[in-house]
């Protein structure tokens, strides 16, 4: 599992946070760190085949950076399939003004905005196999 901040953001409690919670749960975690260039992060997850991307993002900038992003891992065949979710403070204006269709229609496979607490995120989990991936 690949645990990852989207470029523009420096924050990194909250990957802390996610990497402790996954490996809490059973999951081999590699926790690529703040401000990760895209072209980094298709890279790691062609040398790994993670099993999940985690995409976390507290500055309200990740909706954006997001599509970005989600857009170039599945624009290469060896990242096309590879699960990955994005979660946290996705916009400025609040939960209520991410388009979450948006960013499931660019192409994550989930969308956990903040204040919605972890039990859709721990049922999404539970569908990942614990183990699988460093």
């Amino acid at each position: 599992m690949i645990v990852s901040s989207v470029a523009s953001d420096a924050h990194t409690w909250n990957l802390v946070f996610l990497q402790l919670l996954l490996e809490e749960l059973g999951h081999r975690v590699a926790n690529l760190g703040a401000c990760v260039p895209d072209e980094l992060l298709v890279e790691e997850c062609r040398r790994q085949r993670p099993d999940l991307v985690v995409i976390s993002s507290v500055n309200g900038h990740g909706a954006n950076d997001g599509r970005r992003v989600i857009r170039e891992l599945r624009g290469h065949p060896e990242t096309a399939a590879i699960p990955v979710v994005i979660g946290g403070k996705l916009g400025i204006d609040g939960a209520e003004s991410t388009d979450h269709a948006g960013l499931l229609e660019a192409g994550f496979d989930a969308v956990f905005e903040e204040g919605a607490g972890l039990a859709s995120f721990g049922s999404f989990l539970r569908s990942i196999p614990a183990g699988v991936t460093t």
